[in-house]
């Protein structure tokens, strides 16, 4: 299975279940096949994109709903608000900054939502093995560490959100960051 392949084998499920699709906005890449997807199933996507992005013409014009934003950082910050879970798909640095950002919520507690990633083809490997080293060495608590869900299959990844749920642990912030 190709990266685009389990882009759309996400979309798809997701729709067909009733389940919305909160994403970067873009119509490019795997964000637009996931889009796509989702959208060929009449599934409800919402897209959130920075004006930067609009700009260079980026977005996708046909998501059931646009927002558009002023920065990356209001960018996330509505895509966390809006959603009830989160899936990386494989991607660069920054899926990789916001992956890890919602993780690091979850475990300050501003958040209660499972994080999972769709490991095709083993491509979060890697970096799964960092997390277990940081648990390893004292950086990252063995119960923080379940935070990450994660499958190579799209099904057993869903089954996993679903079922999910957060660790016991003192919550150490609130949204607001008190």
């Amino acid at each position: 299975m190709s990266y685009r392949e389990a882009a759309a084998l996400l979309g798809r499920p997701l729709a067909q279940a009733g389940i919305g699709l909160v994403y970067g906005g873009g119509n490019i890449g795997l964000m637009g096949v996931l889009a796509d997807a989702a959208l060929q199933q009449d599934g409800e996507v919402i897209g959130v994109i920075p004006d930067a992005m609009v700009s260079q013409e980026r977005a996708h014009r046909g998501v059931t709903e646009l927002r558009v934003v002023a920065s990356m950082h209001e960018r996330k910050a509505l895509m966390a608000d809006l959603s009830d879970a989160f899936i990386a798909l494989p991607g660069g640095y920054g899926t990789f900054e916001e992956f890890c950002e919602v993780i690091t919520w979850s475990q300050l507690g501003i958040h209660a939502k499972p994080c999972g990633l769709l490991n095709v083809h083993g491509y979060y490997d890697h970096l799964l093995g960092l997390f277990d080293l940081a648990v390893e060495e004292g950086f990252v608590r063995p119960d923080m560490r379940r935070l990450v869900l994660v499958d190579a299959e799209v099904g057993p990844l869903l089954h996993h959100l679903s079922a999910w749920e957060r660790p016991p642990s003192e919550r150490l912030l609130a949204r607001d960051g008190r």
